[in-house]
């Protein structure tokens, strides 16, 4: 093995080893799930040497110098004010999704007008609208981090694969029975998972077109899905109350995670893979061992229906939001809520953290999306406009960008 160089990961920090083997070029990262500006730098550089035969004595000022790099970027103040760049006539119809490629150099949405539009985010010109579905375009993503194609999924049972370049249709995949409500891309980008209200989630391929594997088990809708980051595993969320961990591979159900006492509504991994959260309709989210499928902790706290729930990058902190007009941020090592995010006037249905993991955003039915302090839980800006309810919102991986999309037809950028 020799190494060629090094790559910096900010978010989530780390070093991506660039190395030859047998002739071969491959990666692998060195996660620092943990760094923060106060970290030892040389105690850290002695445990990574332990277990990394890559970092030879001759490389260690390299790998030091990397990571004050990384320290110096965590340690960065972010005080940030958003302002309305622009406001897109988007649809003419609701908007359901809205999503960003990972560079942020592009965004799509996706409407009840059944379509799906690219836009340019420096200038919010639209790029391409992607017609096709014969009913509302829910679900939407990008291959991240490649963002070369977009997936798409209707209320007409399909899911589609689209070239970002051109907006040309690759594949049509047909076998669901019934609406399909949510999709992910694997992270190597080789397969689409899509979930229906028909019970089932499907696998497909990517080159083929073809369906790989269905995945059954659960006895109603699947509203939720999620790849971890090595992408042999994805969980499934349904209104059956139940969370199902999937072998990719094998298209076999792992473990059935039992315990919420309502329809699921939001599951996601950690980074690390090592745990699942998922939101219910009982007003709690839960956290499991991936390995073991065992509930390590019921974060309760609500006083209605879960609707969202995320990990930061780091996977060291757990974002709610809820029916009851609030959200929540919970430490994921120690369980307890470290603030309460509390003035929005109506139900909150999408959170999520910047890349840093230090701001949260919601999106709401009282018109606004706002912007929050993790640590404090104050609210430090509300970005307001839309006229309608907000049923999407994103960050670009920068933390500099923002798009919001409402029933207002309309999607914002804000910058």
């Amino acid at each position: 093995m020799k190494l060629k160089r090094f790559l910096l990961r900010y978010y989530p920090p780390g070093i991506i080893l660039e190395y030859e083997k047998g002739g071969a070029l491959k990666t692998k990262s060195i996660d620092l799930l943990d760094l923060s500006p106060e970290t030892d730098t040389e105690e850290l550089i002695s445990e990574i040497r332990k277990s990394e035969p890559l970092i030879t004595a001759s490389r260690v000022d390299q790998v030091k110098l990397l990571i004050l790099r990384l320290q110096e970027k965590l340690g960065q103040q972010d005080n940030r004010r958003f302002y309305l760049f622009k406001a897109l006539q988007a649809h003419i119809l609701p908007l359901t999704n809205v999503a960003f490629n990972k560079s942020g150099s592009s965004f799509i949405t996706g409407s009840y007008d059944r379509t799906c539009k690219i836009w340019d985010t420096a200038s919010g010109e639209e790029l391409h609208t992607l017609e096709g579905h014969r009913n509302v375009v829910y679900a939407i993503a990008f291959n991240n981090p490649y963002g070369d194609k977009i997936a798409t999924g209707s209320f007409d049972k399909t899911c589609r694969l689209w070239s970002v370049e051109t907006g040309k249709c690759f594949h049509t995949f047909r076998g669901h029975t019934a609406e399909i409500v949510c999709l992910a891309f694997n992270p190597q980008s080789t397969l689409v998972a899509t979930g229906s209200m028909d019970t089932t989630a499907k696998l497909w391929d990517i080159q083929t077109g073809e369906e790989v594997s269905t995945l059954t088990g659960h006895s109603a809708e699947i509203i939720s899905l999620s790849f971890n980051t090595v992408g042999d595993q994805l969980v499934t969320g349904s209104f059956d109350h139940t969370v199902s961990l999937w072998d990719v591979p094998s298209g076999r159900r792992v473990h059935t995670l039992i315990g919420h006492r309502g329809e699921i509504s939001s599951v996601q991994f950690n980074w690390d893979c090592s745990l699942i959260i998922t939101g219910s309709m009982d007003k709690s989210c839960r956290v499991w061992e991936a390995a073991s499928g065992k509930c390590m902790a019921t974060l309760a706290g609500h006083e209605d229906e879960v609707l969202d729930v995320c990990f930061d990058y780091t996977g060291q902190l757990i974002a709610t939001a809820s029916a009851d007009g609030t959200a929540r941020v919970y430490s994921a090592v120690s369980y307890q809520c470290i603030s309460r995010l509390e003035s929005h006037e109506g139900e909150i249905s999408k959170i999520c953290f910047n890349a840093q993991g230090s701001r949260v955003l919601t999106a709401s039915a009282d018109k606004t999306a706002r912007l929050w302090d993790v640590q404090s839980g104050v609210c430090l800006q509300v970005l307001e406009g839309h006229t309608d309810e907000i049923f999407s919102s994103a960050f670009n991986y920068e933390g500099d960008t923002i798009i919001t999309g409402s029933k207002d037809n309309t999607c914002r950028i804000w910058r």
